[in-house]
């Protein structure tokens, strides 16, 4: 049977990063590999969805095209996955989930709603229909703010808030170190995710006016349930935080099943309880009907 051209790489079959540093990225005979001093490291672009690139990493013009017809999301990092610099394109062709995210944005009552199925798939509790997106804001803040002090009285460690430079890494406390690695690795997974679906990135709905606000809608929904836990047991050592931290996401994302839920997730929280697969025709109120 043929295959159709646009047809969606499985998100949830491939692996879900790999991060490089000091090194350099080639194509190799049909592939790709990595190389460092006298290593070679071949990489699996077609089961790999995200290649994050950190400090002191080159790339050839060869290996990006053999990385971009593998649909794998190339992301430029600070060192350790911390910051995130810039990224290249991977996803469907089909504009119809941006669509559907552009109209839900720019509609206050369809933007509730998505807010009101963030709140409730993070925290298992509906939200009243009184409630407005500042009230939402504090009480998630609230949640959140006790999940790690719970956290840090369950792993013994030492917890005086959530504080870090990202212009002076080395300065922050192990925790926030472990945090800051921890969620850096859960945004790359999720901008991934949120690329091959189709949508964009920047927009969001609880957080709004940055280039990842989506990315950190999508990412909230599995804090409390990952990078919190694991940054918080491997806080108990200092030692190699960083990359200890790293190893346990990349454990955790394939025990928890992570990538067979996130693109789920999205449509569901898009889309709520009508299949992301029927199409609709909207009024926007300009005399224009979209189908999202």
């Amino acid at each position: 049977m043929n295959r159709d051209l646009q047809e969606l790489p499985r998100f949830d079959d491939n692996l879900s990063f790999l991060y490089f540093e000091k090194g350099r990225i080639e194509q190799d005979m049909k592939a790709v590999a990595y190389f460092y001093l006298d290593k070679r490291v071949p990489i699996p672009v077609e089961t790999i969805n995200l290649l994050m690139l950190g400090p002191g990493t080159t790339v050839t013009h060869e290996a990006i095209k053999r990385i971009a017809d593998s649909r794998c999301l190339l992301a430029w990092v600070g060192e350790s996955g911390v910051r995130f610099y810039s990224a290249g394109y991977a996803g469907t062709y089909s504009a119809r989930n941006l669509l559907r995210q552009a109209f839900v944005y720019s509609h206050d009552i369809e933007r509730m709603n998505v807010i009101r199925r963030l709140y409730s798939r993070r925290f298992g509790e509906e939200l009243d229909h009184q409630t407005t997106i500042e009230q939402c804001r504090g009480r998630e803040g609230a949640r959140v703010r006790k999940a790690y002090q719970l956290a840090a009285q369950k792993y013994g460690v030492e917890w005086s808030g959530r504080k870090y430079d990202q212009e002076n890494w080395g300065a922050g406390s192990v925790i926030n170190r472990a945090l800051s690695t921890a969620n850096a690795c859960l945004y790359g997974i999720c901008h991934a995710a949120i690329l091959t679906v189709g949508c964009s990135p920047g927009i969001g709905f609880i957080h709004t006016g940055k280039q990842l606000s989506f990315v950190y809608d999508i990412a909230d929904l599995y804090k409390t349930e990952i990078s919190i836990p694991i940054a918080f047991q491997e806080a108990q050592a200092p030692a190699a935080v960083s990359s200890r931290v790293r190893e346990a996401c990349r454990d955790a994302f394939r025990t928890s099943k992570l990538m067979k839920r996130i693109i789920p997730d999205i449509l569901e929280v898009l889309y709520g309880d009508r299949s992301a697969g029927e199409s609709e025709t909207i009024t926007t109120g300009r005399d224009v009907a979209v189908n999202v």
